[in-house]
């Protein structure tokens, strides 16, 4: 029986970034859009893992790209960045309120997720507040896809991984939550989370 439904956050109750946010990117790097796109995400768990700061993230980013930046400009690289997770899919939300409506059911979000980000969610975007758990790496300092943090999750939830059902885009993230025995998906869309969660029995 599931007791639990989890989403990520990132591309799941957000639209993804538009692409003008990594041409804004590149430009203020002086770099071409898709080596900026090839450098952004090697060193990304490390702000995630809020083990450095973005100006940090974006410092070793530029680095690897041969690049140097002033301050002001790494600034505004991370203005850009955060700012380009803030769209939310009201599709999604609306899902998570049905979730959250059933009585048997929990709601969380489990996300990775530097802290300038969190600070900036919390309290602005109405979303936040809504799930009744919600496990940011940040906060905990351990990343999707290592284990650990699924296990803080489910210890958080009070429940076993075969009660609980999580969504995420990112297919490495789901094959580590399928192997702890998670009935995990690879998110698609709203409509196409509905209907995985009725194949579930979830009455949503």
């Amino acid at each position: 029986m599931v007791k639990a439904v989890v989403f990520d956050y990132g591309k799941v109750i957000t639209f993804p970034p538009e692409d003008t946010v990594m041409d804004e990117l590149a430009a203020i790097a002086g770099l071409d859009a898709g080596v900026m796109n090839a450098l952004l995400w090697p060193p990304r768990g490390e702000w995630d893992r809020g083990t450095i700061t973005g100006k940090d993230y974006y410092r070793r980013v530029l680095a690897h790209g041969g690049v140097q930046r002033d301050e002001a400009a790494l600034e505004k690289m991370v203005a850009l960045d955060l700012r380009s997770w803030t769209h939310i899919n009201p599709d999604t939300v609306s899902l998570m309120e049905a979730v959250k409506a059933v009585p048997s059911l929990t709601l969380g979000i489990l996300s990775n997720m530097p802290h300038e980000f969190l600070a900036l969610a919390r309290g602005t975007i109405p979303v936040f507040d809504l799930p009744q758990v919600s496990i940011f790496s940040c906060e905990v300092g351990f990343i999707k896809p290592e284990e650990a943090i699924y296990r803080l999750l489910l210890s958080a939830l009070g429940c076993e991984p075969a009660e609980l059902v999580f969504f995420d885009d990112m297919p490495i993230n789901i094959d580590m939550a399928r192997s702890l025995g998670i009935h995990a998906f690879v998110w698609k869309d709203p409509p196409a989370a509905r209907g995985e969660l009725s194949r579930l029995g979830v009455p949503v």
